[in-house]
């Protein structure tokens, strides 16, 4: 059996979690809370777009493939100018863990706080596992060389006659044609032409 990449785990809670603080804040402040914000924090300053952001983009496996996130390539770039912090899964652990503390204070927060607690576990052991996030680079199609690909060229233009009706060589080095149906064929059933 293979490892897990717990990176790939992470990053799905993480992203999960980063999506329910955006929630829980739009609640907390819309609904007037005592400390509502603490929900302002979550939505708008760090914690929910912040972690949203950085982590939309997927880490590439090392094996197998990995599937792009629609629109994925375009936050790649971005994620990629923070440099070594964004690759760094111990830098992730404890921001993760940093952002989940101020939003661990209000009701309608609290579980995007949980989530985002258990991801920064996750990338902790990844991290301890020697995991670093790398982007998922385009691969450059290769366009296969139109000389290569074709062996031998058809001799025969098309239409071209069924496989048995084309020459056959023989044993003997004449060759035998086939013969193939010539003219009209009869229809063993009857055809009366009356329109009632």
């Amino acid at each position: 059996m293979g490892q897990i990449e717990w990176a790939m785990w992470a990053n799905e809670q993480a992203l999960a979690s980063g999506l329910i603080l955006i929630t829980g804040g739009i609640v907390a402040t819309a609904g007037q809370f005592t400390q509502w914000y603490f929900g302002a924090y979550s939505i708008l300053s760090v914690a929910g777009v912040f972690i949203c952001l950085l982590e939309y983009p997927r880490g590439k496996r090392r094996k197998g493939s990995t599937m792009e996130r629609c629109g994925q390539k375009y936050m790649t770039k971005v994620v990629k100018l923070f440099g070594p912090l964004s690759r760094n899964y111990y830098f992730r652990a404890f921001l993760h863990l940093g952002l989940s503390v101020p939003a661990g204070f209000l009701l309608a927060t609290i579980l995007g706080t949980a989530c985002l607690a258990i991801a920064s576990v996750i990338y902790l052991l990844a991290a301890t596992r020697g995991e670093q996030w790398t982007p998922i680079e385009p691969k450059p199609k290769e366009r296969p060389q139109v000389g290569n690909t074709i062996k031998q060229p058809p001799s025969n233009p098309p239409p071209r006659p069924p496989a048995e009706a084309r020459k056959k060589p023989s044993e003997g080095g004449e060759e035998v044609v086939a013969e193939a149906p010539s003219g009209p064929q009869e229809n063993p059933i009857p055809v009366t032409d009356e329109v009632v």
